[in-house]
């Protein structure tokens, strides 16, 4: 049994880490305990937006790895501790008992090597399904260089797993992490997603990653702007298929001089969330998002930005638009698209329309005219001062735990 000491330290090491929402894994129970399948791991979040549910969880900090910027690095003057895969495995069955959690997050230091690490991460894993007939949810983090045969069988048992790039550039890695390297991180998640591809194709018996595989990158740690890092999302998404890109704030646990000395602000991550948001469901490219040499602007969010770029192609008519292009409004998100298009089939859509269907008028009405009506500001001047107004304003307004319908429907699609 795990000591407290000791789970005290392994779990505080493991809260540095945001890669876990929702699962959408496809995992059934089949005579065991716990259901991973579709939304089978709820989850539940802090106010500073930690995911609870999981029991987020080192095997160990004890690395033989040197990252600059790690509270567990090998020069770190901090206990070093582990857990074996026994113990690990048993908490995780007697918390699920107790109805703390749902599932699990499970992650390590580098701790001798990356095989011997990985081997007892694997171990792990299978004590779990196989002993414990446990088919809850499990995400695992991957070691770099380990061996593609450990991997291989890590999938089988994980419903998914996360390689983090850490930092955006290969400068960046070799200066902060020099035992890491852009190609150390990037193999195993290609081949990850080869090997997924052939499991499907192939419909062989079993689940291999049935929940895909996820990133994390640390933002402000290394001075990459906002475009490299939106370019970099966009080249995961499309060339391995990610199912989620997360951005960490970066924030000074550790001293060195090779880091800044000052955090940065929770609104630049949430600005690279919206843009990240943009490429995923609104059929924006990166190239459109950001210049490449360029941060997102802090005053406005990326698709306000976009669209005062872009003047030229509004106002669009919300009767006649097509849904690319009604996408692209900001303060029309993906459910008030739809409800458009369903609704202008039956009737000449007007301002009232677009109000009772919540449309964000606020920010809409400069970009839109509705039945040849236009209520938005004429000059460029005056549109981004309202809209820099009323971000402004938002985000000066503290959320409250009885929140409108309108606000509560927002946060949780993430409609811009």
């Amino acid at each position: 049994m795990i000591d407290e000491r000791r789970l005290k330290i392994l779990t505080e090491g493991a809260k540095y880490d945001v890669s876990c929402s929702s699962s959408g894994s496809k995992r059934k129970n089949t005579g065991g305990m716990g259901n991973g399948y579709a939304a089978g791991c709820c989850h539940s979040f802090t106010p500073d937006g930690r995911c609870i549910s999981l029991l987020k969880i080192l095997m160990s900090n004890d690395c033989v790895y040197n990252c600059k910027y790690c509270p567990n690095r090998l020069d770190a003057d901090v206990p070093r501790v582990s857990a074996s895969p026994e113990e690990i495995a048993q908490l995780t069955i007697d918390f699920y008992k107790r109805n703390y959690i749902e599932g699990l997050f499970l992650s390590s230091a580098v701790e001798k090597s990356p095989d011997y690490t990985m081997e007892r991460l694997v171990r792990t894993l299978k004590l779990l399904r196989n002993q414990y007939r446990f088919h809850g949810y499990i995400h695992l983090k991957g070691i770099p260089r380990a061996d593609e045969a450990l991997i291989h069988e890590a999938a089988q048992y994980a419903d998914r797993m996360s390689y983090n790039i850490e930092l955006p550039s290969e400068r960046s890695l070799k200066l902060l992490a020099p035992q890491k390297s852009k190609e150390s991180l990037l193999l195993p998640m290609r081949k990850l997603a080869e090997d997924s591809a052939v499991f499907k194709e192939e419909k062989r018996k079993g689940l291999f990653l049935p929940a895909g595989q996820t990133t994390q990158m640390i933002v402000g740690a290394s001075p990459e702007t906002d475009g490299q890092i939106v370019r970099l999302t966009q080249s995961l998404y499309r060339g391995l298929g990610l199912k989620r890109v997360y951005y960490s704030s970066y924030v000074p646990v550790v001293h060195d001089s090779l880091l800044p000395d000052l955090p940065v602000g929770q609104l630049r991550e949430h600005r690279l969330y919206q843009a990240d948001w943009l490429l995923r469901f609104y059929g924006f490219t990166a190239e459109e998002i950001a210049p490449e040499n360029e941060n997102l602007p802090l005053d406005l969010d990326p698709k306000c930005a976009w669209a005062l770029r872009n003047l030229q192609l509004f106002p669009v008519e919300v009767n006649r638009a097509p849904l690319e292009m009604l996408l692209r409004v900001p303060g029309i998100g993906g459910r008030s698209a739809q409800k458009i298009l369903q609704a202008r089939r039956y009737t000449h859509l007007t301002f009232e329309h677009l109000q009772k269907m919540r449309v964000v008028l606020k920010r809409a009405r400069h970009f839109i005219t509705a039945s040849g009506k236009f209520y938005g500001a004429k000059s460029e001047t005056a549109v981004r001062g309202l809209l820099t107004a009323g971000e402004t304003g938002e985000n000066a307004t503290q959320l409250s735990l009885f929140s409108t319908a309108e606000t509560a429907l927002s946060a949780l699609t993430g409609e811009l």
